[in-house]
């Protein structure tokens, strides 16, 4: 069975920072040859859910939510998580739903990095699933090497992600790694995957856009 492509971190118009359109999204999707995204809108999965049944590929419903020590996703989501949660408040809602727990970013000062000692706190306590081993949006390939380091150290699965808020960075970084068919065999085959990307930031200038409504109707 072939291997999979994996963005495991990316948004969409629904996130307040990003305006990728579904459109838009259709298209980088196919272009990056990608075969599944994990859409993880800052605080919605409105967004993921939208969009299942219309890119070209599979989707992981996602969200990345601000803990107040830093930010956290979850993955295989069925519902939106509630806002102003603490970082264990956020595991057991994740979980609650059957979810996963991927750190984005870690370690990377200029990003919501979660806390060096939360992540310590939640790493030995059982409360991470995943580690985001490569972000395209973190400048320094130490930066992820520590994560990559720090993920081996606590025996826990890595991850790769675009972090993409523009069409042209989705897929800057993925994980190829075999077939899966939920959050059980995701972190199975992801044990077997390997990060592929590098640093992708290009430069976001203001320019005036419309875009969709995304508020419920």
């Amino acid at each position: 069975m072939s291997p999979v492509k994996v963005d495991m971190h990316l948004h969409t118009m629904w996130s307040g920072d990003a305006t990728t359109t579904p459109d838009e999204l259709v298209e980088a999707v196919a272009g990056a040859g990608l075969d599944v995204v994990c859409i993880t809108d800052h605080s919605t999965v409105n967004g993921a859910l939208a969009l299942s049944d219309v890119l070209p590929c599979r989707v992981v419903v996602g969200q990345e939510s601000r803990t107040g020590v830093g930010e956290l996703i979850g993955l295989f989501l069925t519902t939106r998580i509630p806002a102003g949660l603490k970082p264990w408040e956020f595991v057991a809602a994740v979980r609650a739903q059957g979810g996963l727990v991927y750190v984005p970013h870690p370690f990377d000062p200029m990003r919501h990095c979660l806390r060096a000692d939360v992540l310590s706190e939640l790493a030995a306590g059982g409360g991470v699933d995943v580690v985001e081993g490569l972000n395209a949006k973190t400048s320094l390939a130490s930066l992820n090497q520590e994560a990559v380091a720090f993920a081996g150290a606590h025996g826990l699965a890595v991850g790769a992600g675009s972090d993409a808020h523009v069409p042209s960075a989705v897929g800057a970084a993925y994980v190829e790694m075999p077939e899966f068919d939920g959050p059980a065999s995701f972190l199975e085959a992801l044990a077997h995957g390997t990060l592929i990307g590098g640093h992708y930031d290009p430069p976001r200038p203001w320019q005036p856009r419309i875009v969709p409504s995304t508020k419920a109707t």
